[in-house]
């Protein structure tokens, strides 16, 4: 005789739909993640000596590519671009004992090292979000910092704010088809930019006749003004989890001690 199955708990089925621990870091409890990038970034902001910076900028990397989000390394692409205005820039317009001269203008060694230990303070807190914060899916970012405590309007808001682009981006993408269907080819002419304002402004008239179908949707759902986080079972604080805080604080710690030394 056949066994009858036993149905799944809400909780169990909310599982299916989390992201796969596709990296060590992955599997770690996001508030911990979250917490430990926010405590590295007011540690390392408070840095002066460049050896103490370039140590944390060597540890966020190899944390970085431990974790396996080396591919996103072309998101530090912008962040590079200031850094590089900032050390062409900041030695020339900050006073101290020159080291050179440029078409009249001298640069620095006090600003030199100035740009310098914010290129370092910038990467070292940049690449520390990417390999702790950056592999986060939207919505268990928004679930973990109403775990931490923030206050749930800020929370709703961060979750709307993420589905309203998903939805923006919809439209964006359906109306640039309909342009291409009518044969329409950018140019820089007086037409194509007139073209662009007319999208534009359709884009924001779609986007509001959207947002006000999806609040209907959900006041149609029974939405009050509150969204139920139905992950309070699945988080489970691990042993795992503690060793790394430990690990993670004994780092700090170390850092905090070699920069007073």
């Amino acid at each position: 005789m056949a066994s009858t199955p036993q149905p799944t708990s809400p909780v169990s089925q909310l599982a299916l739909f989390l992201p796969p621990a596709s990296c060590w870091i992955c599997a770690r409890d996001p508030r911990l993640r979250i917490v430990a990038a926010g405590v590295f970034a007011l540690v390392t902001v408070n840095f002066t000596h460049l050896f103490t910076l370039l140590i944390a900028v060597l540890s966020a990397v190899t944390m970085l590519i431990s974790s396996g989000g080396w591919k996103r390394w072309r998101q530090l692409l912008a962040l590079e671009s200031v850094m590089l205005l900032l050390l062409l820039t900041l030695p020339l317009t900050v006073p101290g004992a020159a080291l050179f001269t440029v078409g009249g203008f001298s640069a620095s060694r006090t600003g030199l090292t100035l740009a310098i230990t914010l290129l370092l303070k910038a990467n070292a807190i940049v690449v520390m979000m990417l390999a702790l914060v950056g592999s986060l899916e939207p919505m268990q970012f928004g679930h973990a910092l109403a775990r931490l405590g923030v206050p749930e309007k800020l929370v709703h808001l961060l979750l709307l704010t993420i589905r309203q682009i998903h939805l923006l981006y919809q439209e964006f993408i359906r109306l640039r088809q309909a342009m291409r269907a009518r044969a329409f080819v950018p140019r820089s002419d007086r037409h194509t930019w007139h073209s662009y304002g007319w999208l534009m402004g359709m884009l924001l008239v779609r986007s509001l006749t959207r947002s006000q179908r999806l609040a209907a949707a959900m006041r149609l759902r029974g939405f009050h003004g509150r969204l139920y986080l139905l992950d309070a079972w699945v988080w489970q604080w691990q042993r795992a989890d503690t060793t790394l805080a430990l690990g993670f604080a004994l780092f700090l710690s170390s850092l905090i001690a070699l920069e007073s030394w």
